[in-house]
């Protein structure tokens, strides 16, 4: 049996077989859980699909979450197949390109206001349609992904290290509303990932290499070692653990210089 066993998992932000969610969706469907899956557009959910198949996840339908219903949508299927969810990974960011290449001053509002919506907003909005599925399973687990530019300034990070600070600090504030219905929500904050996303950051590969070069553990982050701790955090092992940001990132946020 595993941490799993027995677990109905959503996860949304699965873009290919590199992203950081289908290393938890691998971890979780070894551990007994059975997943879920969105995609977002027809590009992506060509992807998705065939990566579904090879854990026997179903697809769940289209994820827009800046569209209220596609995430009703979403939780109504939810609710159909399962009465109730156990599991919920939020994998999912953006902020346009350009934002991620000029100087953080230069963002627009509205540039400044997508992002936080996307990054942020969308799991105060998961969430909120989350709570009733996970109540019926007599409490449950939310994990989504953050990066150390929350706190401190990356070059090149800009609008998006506000978005990941703002995503943690719903991490606390749905902790606080959602504990009494048993329900736990933490952050996880890895180390700089080769995907889909991280290729949109200018200077993101000497970066990479800076961190795996002055991390305590002195190598790169394997997205297994994501897998497995999102596993623990949603799982039992961890049911005292709530509005917490835990860094799998070789050690390097401890590291002054």
């Amino acid at each position: 049996m595993g941490i799993a066993d027995g677990k109905r998992a959503l996860i949304a932000g699965v873009a290919n077989d590199k992203s950081l969610a289908w290393a938890i969706a691998q971890e979780l469907h070894a551990q007994g859980a059975e997943i879920a899956l969105t995609y977002q557009g027809e590009i992506l959910e060509k992807r998705v699909r065939p990566l579904a198949e090879q854990i026997g996840a179903e697809v769940v339908g289209e994820l827009d979450v800046g569209n209220d219903a596609h995430i009703d949508a979403v939780f109504a299927r939810l609710k159909e197949k399962w009465g109730g969810l156990d599991l919920m990974v939020h994998a999912i960011a953006f902020a346009e390109r350009e934002d991620l290449r000029d100087r953080f001053l230069r963002v627009s509002r509205a540039n400044f206001a997508k992002a936080l919506d996307i990054s942020a907003y969308s799991l105060v909005a998961m969430a909120r349609a989350a709570e009733p599925l996970m109540e019926a399973r007599g409490g449950g687990a939310i994990v989504t992904l953050s990066y150390l530019g929350s706190v401190r300034a990356i070059p090149n990070y800009n609008v998006m290290g506000v978005a990941k600070a703002a995503l943690e600090a719903c991490v606390r504030y749905l902790a606080l509303d959602l504990g009494p219905k048993n329900i736990r929500v933490n952050a996880l904050s890895a180390a700089p990932a080769r995907t889909l996303a991280s290729s949109a950051i200018a200077g993101y590969h000497s970066m990479a290499h800076l961190v795996d070069e002055h991390a305590p553990l002195k190598r790169a982050m394997r997205p297994d070692e994501v897998g497995k701790m999102a596993a623990a955090l949603l799982s039992d092992l961890s049911s005292g653990v709530t509005g917490q940001t835990v860094y799998v990132d070789m050690g390097y946020n401890i590291v002054g210089l």
